[in-house]
C-alpha cells in the first residue's frame, strides 16, 4: 500500500488485489463512522522497528 500525506490530505493507493479489497473495507468503515458520528481513535503506539502495527478503535 502506498501512503502519501500532503498537508491534511491522506492518499492511500493499493498495490495489489488484496490491498484493494482491504482499502474498500476500510473505506466502508470510515464512511459508516462519519454517518454515525463515530471516530477512529489510536490505541497504544506505532513505533517503526519495534511495534509495526498501528491499532485503532472505533468509538
Amino acid at each position: 500500500m502506498k501512503i502519501e500525506l500532503e498537508g491534511s490530505l491522506l492518499t492511500m493507493t493499493p498495490e495489489n488485489d488484496r490491498e484493494k479489497s482491504e482499502l474498500n473495507q476500510l473505506w466502508t468503515i470510515i464512511i459508516g463512522c462519519v454517518q454515525e458520528g463515530k471516530k477512529l481513535v489510536p490505541v497504544g503506539q506505532y513505533i517503526p522497528g519495534i511495534k509495526e502495527t498501528a491499532v485503532f478503535n472505533i468509538e
